[in-house]
């Protein structure tokens, strides 16, 4: 009898075995969850989490506030994705996480006015809302002029943006139909599971949104409270 064979088992360090083992998980209706120190992120973890995004994939991943679902803004398919799972409207606004301030401005129109703010006030628990510029995207713009913009204080977040040479798209992971966001990754795994190829798990998160804030037109309102300040803001 004629021996088979053998057929090198990928290292765990690859993207081939992250893609088996996301293969096995998606065929038992779970995500892969891969631990991840969300202030030092080691550079393979990023890489794997910016090949799956380049490839179309959906991930969850912590921010500064609670965990983000994401994907590359560029692909439909991916945004459709995070539409059905989130059971969105279409109106909902998705917002963009930057790495810095000058990818901000290729999305966004930014004025004097707004830099002044964003220098002061990212990276953090903030999302700025301005104008879209013409690199946004028309599904994510169709007849919504602005676009939410989100700097995390995250190297986490921040690298996977400039890992992929573009913002991410996100929105926050919480279950459809309910308020609260999710701030533990078992318990996103557990909700989104099928739907998600992976997710970086940076612990149990705080149960704070970012506060959200329009810089539109010259003027700062408050459009959300939440962890980040805002009663120097207005005063």
């Amino acid at each position: 009898m004629t021996a088979l064979p053998t057929v090198p088992f990928p290292p765990e360090e690859s993207l081939d075995f992250l893609c088996l083992r996301g293969y096995r998980s998606a065929v038992m209706g779970r995500a892969q969850l891969v631990a991840i120190e969300e202030r030092h992120p080691k550079p393979r973890k990023i890489q794997q989490a910016v090949e799956l995004l380049d490839r179309g994939g959906v991930i969850a991943y912590p921010t500064d506030t609670v965990y983000g679902i994401g994907c590359d803004l560029r692909n439909r398919k991916a945004v459709d994705r995070i539409y059905r799972m989130r059971r969105l409207e279409r109106n909902h606004r998705l917002s963009l996480i930057c790495p810095d301030l000058s990818t901000i401005a290729t999305y966004a129109h930014v004025t004097d006015f707004a830099h002044r703010w964003m220098r002061r006030l990212l990276p953090g628990p903030y999302t700025v809302i301005l104008y879209a510029s013409r690199a946004v995207p028309k599904l994510l713009r169709d007849k919504r002029k602005e676009i939410g913009i989100r700097m995390p204080d995250s190297h986490l977040c921040q690298e996977l943006s400039r890992g992929l040479g573009r913002p991410v798209m996100t929105t926050t992971a919480r279950e459809p139909d309910e308020d609260d966001p999710i701030v533990d990754a078992d318990v996103v795994r557990d909700v989104f599971g099928n739907e998600l190829d992976l997710v970086l798990d940076g612990g149990l998160l705080t149960n704070e949104l970012s506060t959200v804030l329009s810089l539109m037109d010259d003027e700062i309102e408050v459009m959300r409270e939440g962890k980040g300040p805002v009663d120097d803001l207005l005063g």
